[in-house]
């Protein structure tokens, strides 16, 4: 485990240190893949200081094979150098139970997650999402249930408002279990979380671990002579190609005139700029391969911008009609 390979950034106002890029096992893990390739991954990840691995249920396919890879295939040995996140809240098996925010589902899916995974507890568990059919302060009395019961080290929430957020941290510190961290979608394409979400999280003291900071490949150099026939856009998983715009391409096409100056591919460029503001703790990326791992870990060592910079990524935005 390379410690040195990259800045380590303090989650929220706690103890817990996460590295500036981290792995999110949303694709490429799971039955669908071989086996070694996905040993691969997680030891080039080892080797590049990673020590956050994210998780879900749900991640697949089929649901839960993600948890099932990550547990067949991680050394127990580095139990205590790594932080293991999962999530709940997804359908995950047919009849009234299956799915939701109650606390009879959240403990059952937990349960499971850590069979799956084969361990006794995970660092942080997350709502995935919030649930209006469940009161907010049964969800997050789950969430501090399963840290007093040690199923989990800390408590976070994915998805949630800001002001569901700021509620969720209040009731929690009234519980004496700190809310650690919020995962939201945040991208150059999808900037949602400045207007309001990052203020209430530095008031609240409270981490931010961002998913889709590549907006699903979009911001890499994949599209940048349109749609390749083997991308997710042509396929339709998670992105469609009615999101690759004319006006969006342009936008890659200038990140990618500015990124080869700064020496840099436009994924690389795409992840710092989201690492630029200090509230957000972690970048999760996907990874194909251990190459495409160690190419978006290498964002890490130019992270700097000037203000020219910042100001000419703002105007191709703007130019694409991304609201900054």
């Amino acid at each position: 485990m390379d410690y040195e390979r990259q800045p380590y950034r303090r989650c929220g106002r706690s103890g817990l240190l996460l590295p500036a890029v981290s792995l999110g096992l949303w694709h490429n893990f799971g039955a669908g893949k071989p086996l070694d390739g996905q040993r691969a991954i997680l030891h080039k990840a080892f080797d590049l200081g990673i020590t956050h691995f994210d998780i879900a249920d749900r991640y697949g396919p089929p649901i839960g094979a993600a948890e099932s890879a990550f547990g067949q295939l991680f050394p127990r040995s580095l139990r205590d150098e790594v932080v293991v996140t999962t999530k709940g809240s997804n359908p995950m098996w047919d009849g009234p139970y299956g799915k939701g925010n109650s606390r009879k589902h959240l403990l059952a899916t937990l349960d499971r997650s850590l069979a799956r995974l084969g361990l006794d507890y995970v660092d942080v568990f997350y709502l995935h999402r919030d649930d209006d059919a469940t009161p907010l302060e049964e969800q997050v009395a789950t969430l501090d249930h399963m840290v007093r019961t040690g199923k989990a080290l800390y408590a976070g929430v994915s998805n949630f408002s800001p002001e569901r957020t700021a509620e969720a941290a209040r009731l929690l510190r009234g519980l004496g279990t700190p809310l650690l961290v919020h995962q939201p979608s945040y991208s150059l394409l999808n900037r949602g979380i400045e207007a309001s979400l990052l203020g209430v999280l530095e008031q609240e003291g409270v981490g931010c671990v961002v998913y889709s900071p590549l907006a699903q490949g979009l911001l890499t150099d994949r599209y940048l002579d349109g749609i390749p026939a083997d991308s997710r856009a042509a396929e339709g998983r998670f992105l469609t190609a009615d999101r690759v715009t004319p006006q969006v391409l342009a936008l890659v096409r200038s990140l990618a005139e500015l990124a080869q100056a700064r020496g840099q591919s436009v994924a690389q460029l795409s992840l710092a700029w989201a690492l630029r503001d200090p509230r957000i703790t972690s970048v999760l990326v996907g990874a194909s391969s251990p190459e495409q791992l160690e190419a978006n870990v290498a964002a890490v060592d130019r992270l700097d911008f000037t203000d020219d910079e910042l100001s000419a990524i703002d105007r191709a935005a703007k130019e694409a009609g991304i609201e900054v």
